[in-house]
């Protein structure tokens, strides 16, 4: 019990740092403060405990079995604080709050136009930063306290230490054509598919990397012609007036289908379904970005609106 009259925010805030980097000097950075002064907190805080929380070395500092299992409390209690003062701070403040978001291409066509509606209905004031690029990219921002918030896909463990993923929906791969396109009514083979130009993802990307996996699967590669994008509008728009065949993340065509527009083709892509989700660093809480969390959370569940 004598421990939590002695445990400071301080030794939390700079134990979570240390962990999330992985490293002692740039958790001094991300905090502002001296090595030496993020050395001596976290010294006091095992002190404190009685057990080594962090194992430091030339190569980084990892968390211990006894660190992992105190770094998830220390999270909420530094994240709590977090939230509490920015909802303070955000109750006196007159000027206008900006919340960066960053999401895939595909994910932000699929749940951002309803999302951002409901936003600006709950918070009129709010200016929203909207950065779309691949889930490498994104991850990278988040960390660097570019984006407060992303829409993406589960990385490396490495690549997710410090930060949180919430899943939305999960979805497989769609092949995609124009109504009325030859392959329509058809039992649509892949060799088939492979006879017309296709659009696809780009290199590097899990869609992309499902595509290419499906075809050599079948014995195939990209035909001569392919479109290599990430943006969706291009992709659908060229689609529509062209014989292309869209390989894309099944909820992305989902309205140009509903409204007749595009055609899914019926083939086979099990194995190829990916997990969509919110992903958010504690460093870069606050309660707009709870509010944002929470609509994503809806329109990933089809619930935002109703």
């Amino acid at each position: 019990m004598e421990l939590y009259g002695r445990i400071r925010l301080r030794h939390l805030t700079c134990f979570v740092a240390v962990a999330h980097e992985r490293h002692v000097g740039r958790a001094a950075e991300r905090l502002h403060l001296s090595q030496p002064a993020v050395t001596k907190t976290i010294n006091e805080l095992e002190l404190l405990a009685g057990m080594k929380l962090l194992d430091r070395g030339r190569h980084g500092a990892v968390p211990t079995a006894a660190g992992e299992r105190f770094l998830d409390h220390a999270e909420r209690v530094v994240q709590a604080f977090d939230t509490a003062v920015a909802g303070l701070a955000g109750a006196g403040e007159s000027e206008h709050t900006t919340v960066r978001i960053g999401a895939l291409p595909s994910a932000a066509s699929v749940l951002l136009p309803e999302v951002l509606g409901e936003l600006r209905a709950q918070h009129p004031e709010l200016d929203v930063r909207l950065r779309t690029a691949t889930n490498t990219e994104l991850l990278a921002a988040l960390r660097a306290g570019d984006v407060d918030v992303m829409i993406g896909r589960m990385s490396d463990p490495d690549t997710m230490a410090g930060l949180s993923f919430e899943l939305l929906y999960a979805e497989a791969l769609a092949f995609v054509v124009r109504p009325g396109h030859p392959l329509v009514g058809t039992r649509a083979t892949f060799p088939a598919m492979c006879e017309y130009p296709l659009v696809v993802g780009v290199a590097g990307t899990v869609p992309r990397h499902h595509t290419d996996v499906l075809l050599r699967r079948h014995g195939l590669e990209l035909p001569p012609g392919t479109v290599e994008t990430l943006d969706v509008a291009v992709a659908a728009a060229y689609t529509r007036e062209s014989d292309a065949v869209w390989v894309a993340p099944e909820r992305v065509p989902g309205r140009d289908i509903a409204d007749g527009r595009l055609a899914r083709l019926p083939v086979d892509t099990v194995g190829t379904a990916e997990t969509i989700g919110v992903i958010r660093s504690a460093a870069a809480a606050s309660a707009i970005v709870d509010d944002v969390a929470a609509l994503l959370r809806r329109a990933g569940h089809g619930t935002v609106g109703t």
